[in-house]
């Protein structure tokens, strides 16, 4: 045991390298690829979260509509089968970052919020989707001095802007709601978040679709996106897809739209899982109301208890590669694994003995603003919905509907949003890119060790609107 304590490395040694999530026996089989031409009213090109609320929210408001939906992998492969399962009411990544940008409009942004994720419960109902959906809301915690200045001016700030929900926790009462020696002090949101197995709600989703006729294939990766009369066409390995309008929700991945391109930055994040803690376990932390937990650093972690009380614990590490390339070698990083198992056992010295059975990381479409952004392409015949920075397993619902209602062309209370309306900053174009990311990177880490202080680097983007602050 006190080797173990002192490596905790070796919790990793029988740990397999693939997603939790998707190493599960309710994983639904594949649907064939698309041999051949196509036609439909309504093409989606992505299988993850945002392309399928897209396809299920299109067959909901007009049974008729004839919608095919494309994936180069299987639904829910990547982001959505990766993430930590934290389902935000937000949909600017959260309610600092949607006062700083969109003051006006962040009664009606809360609001839309709140109502996009009792949408997304009532969806889980409507249709039986097992995805161990649990509004258990998410805790905040410093593990720094001044994390706590920091946590109560942000409670009497969500007071003042009439944001609800939001409880300040000191040290006694955030221990007794999870306990850790590190945790100083916590803020809880207590309505605003749910807990789900991501995996299962990508299946889940999947599902329904089929059920109401939307037409799926799978390992049929889109690409050369070109407009045709009366509509748009886009090419797969083995034929075509004709289609009169298309939504493209591909995340992380190359926008078909090129210019959209320099908005998108894909970042790697990773993940450990451990084996269930046994009663005794669990009883050392308490953690009973399993709210998912987060700490307020700026290399952060997030973690969470899954159904049969696994610790999910993730973050810190957030990786950029040179060229913003997407590829499958880049979703493992032992470093990282080692430096995470590390934090862990600091952060719950109570688990030392605890193993690890699955370690991964996949990539996170980042964006200047930090949520997501839309608009449309070729003449309004596509729209798009990219950028949610981690944060879109609730907010690509809400992104959906915008993009159909802007296939649709009309004027609605999301369309009309300023935060719809406008782009985020683009990326500078590489080496500046990767020198910017690796000096932001550099920053955030010196303002996390000295006293969240912000340097003229971290001060400069604030005031040109990138405000990495996460």
């Amino acid at each position: 045991m006190a080797t173990r304590a002192m490596n905790p490395a070796r919790a990793l040694s029988d740990a397999s390298p693939r997603p939790y999530w998707l190493d599960d026996p309710a994983r639904p089989p594949a649907c064939p690829a698309l041999v051949g031409d196509d036609h439909c009213d309504l093409l989606v090109v992505g299988g993850g979260y945002s392309g399928l609320w897209t396809a299920l929210l299109a067959k909901e408001r007009d049974p008729g509509r004839d919608v095919v939906l494309i994936e180069a992998q299987e639904a829910g492969w990547a982001a959505s089968g990766r993430n930590g399962g934290f389902c935000a009411a937000s949909l600017t990544h959260g309610w600092a970052n949607g006062a700083a940008r969109w003051p006006a409009e962040l009664t009606a942004l809360e609001d839309l919020g709140r109502r996009n994720l009792d949408a997304i419960g009532a969806t889980v109902a409507r249709y039986g989707i097992d995805c161990d959906f649990e509004r258990t809301g998410e805790i905040d915690v410093a593990t720094a001095p001044h994390q706590v200045h920091e946590l109560r001016e942000a409670a009497d700030k969500a007071a003042s802007l009439g944001v609800s929900g939001h409880e300040f926790l000191d040290r006694d009462a955030v221990r007794a709601e999870v306990a850790s020696p590190t945790f100083l002090a916590g803020l809880w949101n207590r309505t605003g978040v749910a807990m789900v197995h991501p995996a299962r709600l990508a299946w889940g989703l999947k599902r329904a679709c089929l059920r109401l006729g939307v037409r799926i294939h799978e390992h049929t990766p889109g690409s050369d996106l070109t407009a045709r009369r009366g509509g748009v066409a886009v090419r797969t390995p083995y034929g075509r897809v004709l289609a009169r309008r298309a939504a493209l929700a591909t995340n992380a991945f190359p926008p078909l739209v090129r210019r959209l391109r320099s908005y998108v930055a894909p970042v790697y994040d990773y993940a450990l899982m451990t084996e269930p803690l046994t009663a005794g376990q669990l009883a050392s932390v308490g953690w009973r109301r399993r709210q998912g937990l987060s700490d307020s650093a700026n290399h952060f972690h997030y973690f969470r208890l899954t159904a049969d009380n696994r610790v999910l614990w993730g973050g810190y590490d957030i990786v950029y590669r040179y060229g913003g390339g997407v590829r499958a070698e880049y979703d493992h990083h032992p470093a990282t694994y080692r430096r995470l198992a590390g934090h862990f056992f600091r952060c719950f010295p109570q688990l030392e003995g605890v193993r690890f059975t699955h370690t991964w990381g996949g990539a996170i479409d980042t964006c200047s603003r930090f949520s997501a952004f839309f608009g449309t392409a070729q003449r309004g015949r596509v729209a798009y919905a990219l950028g949610y920075t981690g944060l879109g397993v609730g907010a690509s619902r809400f992104g959906a509907e915008v993009m159909l209602d802007l296939l649709a062309g009309r004027s609605t209370e999301r369309t009309r949003l300023e935060m719809v309306r406008s782009k985020p900053l683009p990326f500078p174009p590489e080496p500046v890119r990767s020198l910017g990311i690796g000096i932001t990177q550099w920053a955030m880490t010196r303002a996390d060790e000295n006293g969240g202080r912000r340097n003229l680097w971290l001060r400069a983007l604030d005031r040109v609107g990138l405000g990495f602050d996460s």
